[in-house]
């Protein structure tokens, strides 16, 4: 999951900000606060029995914990993210639990992948880290159609601006990026999103949307 969700920050950024500086920086102090150890736990909630497969993909995987979770319950999981660092983390960690995930460094706004479309997608985080300027949310929500299998579910996770920190994504913006007719079924539901700073445990006001690709859309 690269994005920020530091209490302190006014607006996360993705591209202007340098995540393999901040996996480098935190790598003794237990990872950056989006970095909890395991799927979040709103997501962690859908794996056993909302998951479409065989073939998953986890955009803005961070070090892995979603998409490991994802190939621990036999999916085909491709997972990508643009901190180096992070990915060679996750390809380690998949690695020890001998599991076959496909991890790639690339920028979520900029993505290349042959092996799509997917069965189903998920966003943990990497959304409300998109800058909200140059049209780089625009590019990134316009990819997505072509990541999605008709009859693909999208599942997608934000912190809201009710989280109180000057940042995150309203109901209303993320709703707006799935529209009919490419999505349908679309349902966003009131979430928790966790974050660790040092020894604290944040909870975050947040949202999950759940949306399915049209077929002949």
């Amino acid at each position: 999951m690269a994005h920020d969700v530091e209490a302190h920050r006014d607006e996360p950024v993705h591209g202007d900000h340098d995540y393999d500086e901040v996996y480098r920086d935190t790598a003794d102090s237990g990872g950056p606060p989006w970095d909890i150890g395991g799927p979040q736990p709103a997501l962690a909630e859908v794996l056993d029995h909302e998951v479409r497969g065989p073939k998953v993909l986890d955009i803005g995987c961070g070090t892995g914990d979603l998409a490991i979770a994802l190939a621990r319950r036999g999916h085909q999981v491709t997972a990508v993210d643009i901190s180096g660092v992070a990915i060679d983390v996750a390809r380690a960690k998949a690695a020890r639990e001998g599991l076959a995930v496909h991890f790639e460094v690339q920028d979520a706004t900029n993505l290349s992948l042959p092996s799509a479309p997917f069965d189903s997608v998920f966003d943990s985080g990497l959304l409300h880290s998109i800058h909200r300027n140059g049209g780089a949310v625009d590019r990134y929500l316009a990819s997505l159609p072509g990541l999605a299998a008709p009859g693909a579910t999208v599942f997608v996770l934000v912190v809201s601006p009710a989280a109180g920190h000057g940042w995150g994504v309203t109901e209303p913006e993320l709703r707006a990026g799935f529209p009919e007719p490419a999505w349908t079924g679309t349902r966003v539901t009131e979430i928790d999103v966790v974050a660790e700073t040092g020894d604290e445990r944040l909870v975050l006001a947040g949202f999950l949307l759940r949306t399915v690709r049209a077929a002949g859309a």
